[in-house]
């Protein structure tokens, strides 16, 4: 079984920071991107940000320059900071990763089980 297992949602003041974790466990033989995402209650959910398999990043432009994306070598744990965090950032935060499982070919997306950030104003 892989379990992506995400933290450190709460509940902060308007400029406020937070800063999440997603740790993947399992039978991982590699992780090849990992990305966090959101969804606000009604809304779709969006990418927030994403660390590809060359460890290039993308962001949504409603995030750039507050919010950085990391990862150790392997990409089972990463992190999520977000500063200057706003009252449109609330939403439940899902990590997300494309990895393979041990003895299994095809790459396969998986999610975590998310936390809830509020930013309040």
């Amino acid at each position: 079984q892989v379990q992506l297992v995400e933290s450190g949602g709460g509940l902060v003041e308007t400029g406020g920071s937070l800063r999440l974790s997603c740790v993947i466990s399992g039978s991982i033989f590699s992780v090849e991107a990992m990305a966090w995402y959101r969804q606000a209650p009604g809304k779709q959910r969006e990418l927030v940000a994403e660390l590809n398999s060359d460890s290039s990043t993308n962001y949504a432009e409603s995030v750039k320059g507050r919010f950085t994306i990391t990862g150790d070598p392997a990409k089972t744990t990463g992190n999520l900071q977000m500063n200057s965090l706003k009252p449109e950032d609330t939403g439940v935060y899902y990590c997300g990763a494309t990895l393979k499982v041990t003895g299994a070919s095809p790459s396969m997306f998986y999610w975590g089980q998310g936390t809830q950030v509020t930013a309040s104003s």
